[in-house]
């Protein structure tokens, strides 16, 4: 079984090297680069399987997947990664990646996940492809109550205090006293800094 391991971390490649030979079954290649890889392919494959680091120089998010897949007659190709998301875990899967490994992963796992992926099988842990994802938490929506937050984006939207209570099912002089509220909580003078507030924090 031929192992081509492409990452830009020493420690970590020499790691990996180390973990897969020592299963006895695996000759291990390891390149720091997708410029590299890719030569590596050409000059010196067929590989069972071709290890990807989704962050290392060259990559450019998924084209240095794709770019990988395309070489000669096709190859198996899996993404590793510490940083990657679910959603890009997904995109990766779906663009043809023989499997995606997070770094996370303990070694005996992850030696498993290489043969398993090198016999034509698709891997991604399912604890890591099923856990949810944490919002990211706004500093300017934590000041807010949530009725606070969807009047401001009423003001975002340009909306007038009545079409804002139209769409809320609630009273126009309620609308006032929340935008009143808003307006001293985010430190805004008028509706149109409310809503430039909003849109610099990312809010909306």
């Amino acid at each position: 079984m031929r192992v081509l391991i492409a990452d830009d971390h020493d420690l970590l490649r020499d790691t990996l090297v180390m973990f897969l030979e020592g299963e006895g079954q695996m000759e291990t290649a390891a390149v720091g680069n997708l410029a590299d890889a890719c030569a590596r392919i050409e000059d010196d494959g067929p590989f069972d399987l071709i290890l990807l680091d989704y962050n290392m120089p060259g990559m450019n998010g998924l084209d240095g997947l794709k770019a990988a897949l395309a070489i000669g007659e096709g190859q198996r190709v899996a993404l590793i990664s510490g940083e990657a998301t679910k959603q890009i875990a997904e995109s990766a899967l779906e663009a043809g990646a023989a499997g995606f490994v997070p770094k996370s992963l303990p070694a005996k796992s992850l030696v498993n996940a290489v043969k398993f992926m090198a016999m034509g099988e698709q891997y991604a842990p399912l604890d890591f492809m099923t856990a949810q994802e944490e919002e990211p938490i706004n500093a300017l929506a934590e000041k807010l109550t949530e009725r606070e937050r969807q009047v401001l984006k009423g003001l975002t939207e340009g909306k007038s205090n009545k079409e804002i209570a139209r769409d809320l099912d609630i009273q126009e002089p309620t609308v006032k006293l929340h935008v009143k509220t808003l307006y001293r909580k985010v430190g805004a003078a008028n509706r149109t800094q409310a809503a430039m507030i909003a849109r610099e924090a990312g809010l909306y």
